[in-house]
């Protein structure tokens, strides 16, 4: 069974994104938080641009975990 990276609502502040690559490679998500803050900085795109993307391609958790089943 492949486990696939999925929005988590339980631990999300605005979409999920880091909840859910933080559930999937077992590490904090306030370190994937902290990455895309950095990433901000620069002038937002460079963290803006992948969170949204990851957004839309993720599924959510409750989809993710009915479908591997």
């Amino acid at each position: 069974m492949t486990q696939k990276p999925a929005l988590h609502r339980q631990d999300r502040i605005i979409g999920g994104v880091c909840g859910g690559l933080g559930a999937f490679f077992g590490v904090n998500p306030w370190w994937f938080r902290l990455a895309f803050l950095i990433l901000l900085a620069p002038g937002g795109l460079p963290g803006f641009l992948p969170y949204v993307i990851l957004w839309i391609i993720m599924p959510p958790a409750d989809k993710a975990v009915s479908s591997v089943s």
